[in-house]
């Protein structure tokens, strides 16, 4: 598959917020409750959120396009820079500005063919231009040990866990750090 990936823009906003609609549920472990997955969809994946990450000087967005047979846009990832207000966080990476892979999506039909990885390079990428000198991190869902074994394969490691909530609803998440090369 050929992608092409790029900073988002304002204009990406509506469709990167169906991706992620299409996508985040996929990532959320079997039994979620599909009310809190939607609630949180709703407040935390809305259009006009990817409209403030795309103009934010505290985030990179990114998105993957594919062909149009499969989907116009078909992965995003986005980095947050910022000091973590949470305990289980800032005993893993302290309490200074620090960089999270905060979302990192593809589109179904877009798995398997290194989009996910390419994306991923480029997230790596942009981080310095965030917070220089300083290992990225990122929580995922305890039971996806798929997208572990991902992080895993790209240099990230087991540095702890968190309780991530969606929708109203408690997971447990692993924090896993990539150290700087």
């Amino acid at each position: 598959m050929t992608t092409s990936l790029r900073p988002a823009t304002p204009d990406d906003a509506a469709r990167l917020a169906e991706l992620a609609a299409l996508t985040f549920p996929l990532a959320c472990p079997p039994g979620s409750d599909p009310a809190a997955v939607a609630e949180h969809i709703r407040a935390q994946l809305s259009p006009e959120k990817f409209v403030a990450w795309a103009a934010s000087p505290d985030h990179a967005l990114l998105v993957a396009e594919g062909p149009e047979q499969v989907a116009d846009l078909v992965g995003y990832a986005l980095l947050v820079r910022g000091v973590p207000d949470d305990a289980d966080i800032v005993a893993v990476v302290g309490d200074e500005p620090t960089v999270e892979l905060s979302k990192i999506y593809v589109h179904p039909a877009a798995q398997g063919t290194g989009v996910a990885g390419d994306l991923l390079r480029a997230a790596l990428d942009a981080a310095p231009a965030l917070v220089p000198d300083k290992a990225v991190w990122l929580g995922t869902n305890g039971e996806n040990a798929r997208a572990q074994a991902f992080y895993r394969k790209h240099g990230f490691a087991f540095a702890g866990t968190r309780t991530y909530v969606v929708g109203g609803e408690a997971h447990d998440d692993v924090v896993m750090v990539r150290p700087l090369d």
